[in-house]
């Protein structure tokens, strides 16, 4: 057998040391999931539980590419909000006015193209509160972006006509009534999960679920993206988690015992990519049938089961009280800016008991 050229052995192992520092590089970036459609095949007892979820970032949030035509304010890791905490313990960002420029944010989620769509309930009563919150949204959230708001209620016929600019649409889809404003409220993770499954996939890349009786203020645009984003309650914000309105009852599966936790987010508003609503939606949705099959309803329905499954997984973007604030509540001088603010109501007249 005649010896092997010298040059020949030289570049079969350069390339061979390439290929496994790649294999490496790819293996150690990037986190194998199940598509959607093995999730949705994957049988209860397959499924993973709560601890064990593994967050997925898409390319959207891993690939921010500016132009390079874009000028801007040079950013500073000196100066800054100081009367506010901006980053978790767990590095993620806490948004607030003056943490972001939202012309550099748009201008690099423009090219992607992106569609944002947005569940909303109104059952009931509830339908007097759509007309304002779809015509503030038209001038505060994602203005100039795809957005499609899908308005679940017993009303149909009832839902307001807005014009929406080029590119926004609003879907109507019918949901049956309840006598029992807590059916209701626990129904919204089930309607969440089924609209991701049958119609969203491959459609849109990311999700907010709002609640109807709220209206935008001020600018809700990218700053907001993220793979998994929460809101921070306005009314729990100061205070120590010993107060914090949790599910205290061992044998529910929305339980966070005290001492535990981390904020408490609002169930009015939370969001992110598909597939990380999708989770938690499925997954708040089982927990709450648990709790059902034993009699037991979580103290604040799905917030409950949203608060204990976010402080397992943790949120990789956190609004602050900007987003979801309440219109009986005097504005707190941290708070610059009131983006998004439940209006003031009087609950016995709008539920059902």
């Amino acid at each position: 057998m005649p010896p092997l050229n010298g040059k020949i052995v030289t570049v079969v192992l350069f390339i061979a040391v390439l290929l496994g520092v790649l294999y490496c590089y790819i293996s150690q970036s990037y986190r194998v999931v199940l598509s959607f459609e093995e999730r949705f095949k994957a049988s209860d007892k397959e499924a993973r539980p709560p601890q064990e979820v593994v967050v997925t970032l898409s390319r959207h949030e891993l690939h921010l590419v500016s132009q390079d035509y874009l000028r801007y304010k040079q950013p500073s890791i000196v100066q800054g909000r100081t009367d506010v905490v901006t980053v978790t313990p767990w590095l993620a960002p806490v948004v607030w006015e003056g943490t972001f420029n939202p012309g550099l944010l748009d201008t690099i989620y423009r090219p992607k193209n992106i569609t944002v769509a947005v569940t909303v309930f109104a059952v009931g009563k509830y339908i007097m509160f759509l007309k304002n919150f779809l015509e503030t949204a038209e001038q505060h959230f994602f203005v100039g972006f795809r957005v499609h708001f899908y308005v679940f209620t017993d009303r149909p016929n009832e839902v307001p006509q807005i014009k929406m600019a080029a590119g926004r649409q609003v879907t109507v889809m019918s949901v049956p009534s309840s006598n029992r404003w807590q059916e209701i409220s626990a129904r919204r993770m089930e309607i969440i999960q089924t609209l991701i499954e049958q119609k969203l996939e491959n459609y849109c890349d990311y999700i907010f679920c709002l609640d109807v009786d709220s209206k935008f203020h001020g600018r809700w645009g990218t700053e907001s993206l993220g793979g998994l984003v929460a809101v921070i309650h306005p009314g729990y914000y100061r205070d120590e988690r010993s107060r914090f309105p949790y599910e205290r009852r061992p044998a529910s599966r929305a339980y966070v015992a005290h001492g535990e936790g981390d904020f408490y987010y609002c169930g009015g508003a939370f969001g992110g990519l598909l597939q990380e609503v999708h989770l938690l939606a499925r997954t708040c949705r089982e927990n709450f049938e648990a709790d059902a099959k034993v009699g037991i309803e979580a103290a604040w329905q799905e917030e409950s089961h949203l608060n204990r499954y976010m402080w397992i997984n943790k949120p990789s973007k956190v609004l602050s009280p900007e987003y979801l604030w309440q219109d009986f509540k005097s504005r707190n001088s941290e708070v610059q800016i009131i983006r998004f603010s439940g209006v003031v109501k009087n609950y016995a007249d709008i539920r059902p008991n």
